[in-house]
């Protein structure tokens, strides 16, 4: 009898790699099987969970017989054969780093409808202000309650935008919605001053007369002579250049 024949193959050989054996692997509510040879490490058998878990090595834990095992340990040295089963845990950090991700997903999930529910607003107001804009380009007056209330609505909404906290994606979608918000306040303030201003309108002439009427009546008749007396002096001025 040769006793230096290798042992039969428990699971048959792979192309060439001799033979395998059969491990179970228990992951949380998960089991996997992973088939490899005897002599491998540990830390190759992470390397076949990878796949299998989403998990890379460095954030696995194999325990066999409840000790965990290090990545250079052989299977066959440490005692593990055919349908042997393992323990994997994830590495605490690695964990705790994915909680952490999932919580900042979700806060940016939230950041965004936030903003999105605040552009939706802005957007109708966005409207009520080129109508306004359409109206005054087109000579017609507005009333300042229309300014006052449309100022007021934007800036309401300047505040959701401030108590909005965001991060990444969300944060540059907020930041351009305040641009927004700024540009269209500035635009509200245009247009007051346009729709407030005496040359807009027709009546440029009386109002300009009226103020200077005003100015005039504070001076005093001391300063200012009357206006037939002004009349007469220019008359007699240019009488004389003649």
């Amino acid at each position: 009898m040769n006793t230096n024949a290798p042992n039969p193959p428990t699971l048959g050989t792979a192309d060439g790699g001799g033979p395998e054996i059969k491990v179970n692997v228990s992951h949380g509510p998960s089991h996997h099987e992973v088939h490899l040879p005897p002599q491998s490490t540990f830390g190759d058998l992470k390397k076949l969970l990878v796949h299998k878990t989403g998990l890379e090595p460095e954030q696995q834990r194999l325990f066999f017989r409840g000790i965990e095992k290090d990545d250079k340990q052989h299977l066959h040295q440490e005692g593990v054969k055919d349908k042997s089963k393992l323990l994997l845990l994830e590495v605490a950090a690695s964990k705790e780093k994915k909680l952490e991700e999932a919580r900042k997903q979700n806060e940016m999930s939230k950041a965004s409808e936030a903003v999105a529910g605040v552009r939706a607003e802005v957007d109708k107001l966005s409207n009520r202000v080129s109508t306004l804009e359409a109206s005054i380009n087109g000579g017609n007056k507005a009333s300042e309650k229309e300014f006052l209330v449309l100022t007021e609505l934007l800036m309401k909404q300047l505040l959701k935008l401030d108590t909005i906290e965001a991060e990444g994606e969300a944060k540059l979608q907020r930041k351009a919605e305040v641009r927004r918000v700024q540009s269209l306040v500035d635009t509200l303030d245009s247009l007051k001053a346009r729709n407030a201003n005496p040359f807009s309108s027709g009546d440029n002439g009386v109002k300009i007369t009226t103020q200077w009427e005003t100015f005039d009546s504070e001076m005093g008749n001391s300063n200012a002579p009357p206006s037939t007396s002004s009349s007469t002096k220019v008359t007699e001025d240019w009488e004389r250049f003649d």
